[in-house]
């Protein structure tokens, strides 16, 4: 690494209370120039067309783009919009971390150490970066990119440098990932799954914006978010949910730029989990919603460590 690189990444390691800036790199790929629709299809009679109309409305008059995954198992229902779309994943990539960090444990049958739990706990309930880094670089880019073919998730494209949260990633493949955790499958155990869910369960109160705005109390949450600025493009701030209960097994992606701040973006994804929870598991209780207090404390992408 050259000198000009080591002092850059320092300058990036040491930014705290603000969203770090990345110039020179490409951003990622933009909407096509038609607008896209809101695609649903569903076993259950008039469903699809309610999701279809909900989502879409959810959406109306709200700028930045924004691309939605949604599959429901117990009524065979799908949702998408700019499925293809790739994103910068900031620190939603955390959650394909963990999964490679298991699925490679149980290629070698081994547990994870007491250090990786450590890791992993902190990566995911309170979206750590340091650990983030310690993880991916202990991975490597051959398992990462293992893992991600095991997946099927051909369109995610590891961030290169250490630049994690510059893992480009789109709604097809989060959705596999997130069916991956909540379905018995060959590429992760069931210890694995359940131990992802765990976490992405436990996630810190003030993280659990986003998809579960609006899920009912009868249905467990799991969650992960990530929110990055950059130069163009303006703020990025996606949401991964995992919903399971009162009938029902479903999980949603969100994933958003082009957002003035990070919480106009907050607030659209919120509009599109409140619309799809309402649709699929009607309730009269009343909704979960999170406002950000505070400039977000971290920068969502992370720099090698230098030694």
């Amino acid at each position: 690494m050259t000198h000009g690189n080591s002092r850059r990444a320092r300058v990036l390691a040491a930014a705290v209370g603000a969203a770090v800036l990345i110039p020179g790199v490409v951003a990622a790929t933009p909407a096509a120039a038609t607008t896209p629709t809101v695609s649903c299809t569903s076993a259950k009679a008039g469903l699809a067309d309610k999701l279809k109309k909900d989502i879409t409305a959810a959406l109306a008059n709200r700028k930045g783009t924004v691309a939605v995954g949604l599959y429901d198992r117990s009524t065979k229902t799908t949702c998408t919009l700019r499925a293809t779309t790739s994103y910068d994943s900031a620190s939603t990539v955390k959650v394909t971390v963990l999964a490679t960090l298991l699925w490679d444990a149980k290629k070698h049958n081994r547990y994870l150490t007491t250090t990786e739990q450590s890791l992993a706990k902190a990566m995911i309930t309170q979206s750590d970066n340091a650990a983030t880094t310690r993880l991916w670089k202990q991975l490597g880019m051959t398992k990462i990119k293992g893992f991600l073919a095991a997946a099927g998730m051909t369109k995610t494209t590891p961030g290169t440098d250490g630049y994690w949260g510059l893992t480009q990633e789109n709604v097809t493949d989060e959705q596999k990932l997130l069916q991956l955790i909540t379905a018995k499958n060959a590429v992760l155990s069931d210890n694995s799954r359940a131990y992802i869910l765990k976490l992405m369960g436990q996630v810190i109160s003030s993280q659990r914006w986003g998809t579960p705005a609006g899920a009912p109390s009868t249905v467990a949450v799991h969650v992960k978010n990530g929110w990055l600025q950059r130069a163009t493009h303006g703020w990025r701030v996606h949401s991964l949910g995992t919903f399971n209960g009162a009938g029902h097994d479903y999980m949603i992606s969100v994933l958003t730029q082009d957002n003035s701040t990070m919480d106009y973006g907050v607030t659209t994804i919120q509009n599109v989990a409140k619309a799809i929870h309402k649709d699929l598991v009607p309730t009269t209780s009343g909704v979960t919603t999170y406002t950000p207090t505070s400039t977000p404390r971290e920068a969502f992408v992370a720099v090698p460590e230098q030694g």
